[in-house]
Order: structure tokens, then C-alpha cells, then sequence
């Protein structure tokens, strides 16, 4: 199945392979299974907390992409589980995708997995639908720094895709530097999120509306 333009470029940011792959919030799969396909991981997990999700799943992938028998690790697992109580495994080169759920369920997992791995050092990819700037706000708390973010349109929607490292050289900011206002579709973007701040505070003081007034000010359109 083709991958909506939010998925897909989550599927382009991953260009080397990982030993494992987390693709949680997976819904029905359909990242992780494009993932597999390509052969991005050793193991690709996919991870929800719906058993209806996770049982069709499973099914699916049994029937799609049936084990193989040589090899030392199953290419994939289904874990019927919240994402927040993850173990992942004890090994470098992992990734943990979190997209299609909001900036505050997307900070509430990511607090759960960094505490219950903390010695362990994995990359993270994030694509939340709404709540950017607090998930930013919590991930700069937490010592995540950039990789590369990037704005992308889906159905008339707008979504950041952040790819996050401890040891990016980029430092990650509240509102991002991926604004191009010479881009109709940025101009757009920030004018809903400017509005949709404004409607929310009702106070020019709230520290995210001051945030995105000044890339709207501070950003030559020519």
C-alpha cells in the first residue's frame, strides 16, 4: 500500500538500517510494514495497545511475511502493549517511531521509554497532529537534540517530522527552524497556529503565540 505523504517522509528520514525498529501507535501497520519490506532492521516491532489492532496485525503480517527460520532474531513482533512500558532491547542502533497521536500522549510515552531505558542511547522519530510546541518544550527538557525536522502537508493538514538524537550537533528549538514563509503552504501553516494561539489564550503573553508572532515578523516572504 502506498504511504500518505505524513508517513512517507518518515519512511525517507531512515536511510541506514537499525537493529530494531519500534514503530509504536502503529495503528494498522502500515509504516512498519514498508519498513520491513525494505529491510531497514533486523527486527521491526510494531507496538499498540489495542488487541483488536494488534491480533489483524499480527495476522496480516503472518500471512504477508511468514518468519524465516535461518535467521538468529524474527524479522518482526507484535507487542500488544503501552509504549510508555517498553523494554527495548539491550543493543546500539535503535529507533523508536512515535507519530499519529498528540504532543501531549506523544510526551507522556516518550517520558515512560526514556525512564525505563536510560542507559540505553536510540535514536527517536516524531510526528505528532497537534500540540508541537509543548512536545518540543519537553523534549528539550529531556537533552534531545536534532537530526532534521521538516514541515509536510497531508489532506490539508500540517505536521512537523522531527528526527531526534542525544547526540544531533543541531540543538532543537520550541518552534523550529524549518519555516520557509516564501512557501505558501508554511505561510498557511503558521498563520493557523498563530490563530489557533490566539483563540486559545486570549493574552498576546502566552509564551508559544509570542514564539510564532516573532517568526511571522522576524521572516523575510522575499
Amino acid at each position: 500500500m502506498k504511504l500518505s505523504p505524513r508517513l512517507n517522509a518518515i519512511n525517507q528520514l531512515i536511510t541506514e538500517p537499525y537493529t530494531h525498529i519500534w514503530d509504536c501507535c502503529c495503528d494498522h501497520g502500515f509504516l512498519g510494514a514498508h519498513l520491513l519490506q525494505k529491510g531497514m532492521a533486523e527486527t521491526v516491532h510494531f507496538v499498540d495497545s489495542v488487541p483488536s489492532i494488534c491480533q489483524q496485525l499480527e495476522n496480516k503480517l503472518a500471512r504477508f511475511s511468514p518468519p524465516m527460520q535461518n535467521l538468529s532474531s524474527p524479522q518482526w513482533q507484535v507487542h500488544c502493549a503501552d509504549a510508555a512500558t517498553l523494554k527495548l532491547a539491550d543493543c546500539a542502533q535503535q529507533l523508536v517511531i512515535i507519530a499519529g497521536v498528540g504532543g501531549e500522549l506523544c510526551s507522556k510515552l516518550l517520558a515512560g521509554l526514556l525512564e525505563h531505558n536510560a542507559p540505553l542511547d536510540f535514536d527517536i522519530i516524531v510526528c505528532p497532529v497537534h500540540e508541537q510546541f509543548q512536545l518540543r518544550q519537553f523534549l528539550i527538557t529531556k537533552g534531545l537534540r536534532l537530526v532534521s525536522e521538516q514541515i509536510v502537508e497531508d489532506k490539508q493538514r500540517y505536521y512537523e517530522v522531527l528526527h531526534l538524537s542525544r547526540h544531533a550537533k543541531q540543538p532543537l528549538t520550541s518552534t523550529g527552524k524549518m519555516w520557509d514563509l516564501k512557501l505558501a503552504a508554511h505561510q498557511h501553516y503558521l498563520g493557523k497556529t498563530i490563530k489557533h494561539y490566539q483563540q486559545r489564550s486570549r493574552s498576546i503573553t502566552h509564551p508559544a503565540l509570542q514564539a510564532y508572532l516573532k517568526i511571522q515578523q522576524d521572516t523575510p516572504l522575499t
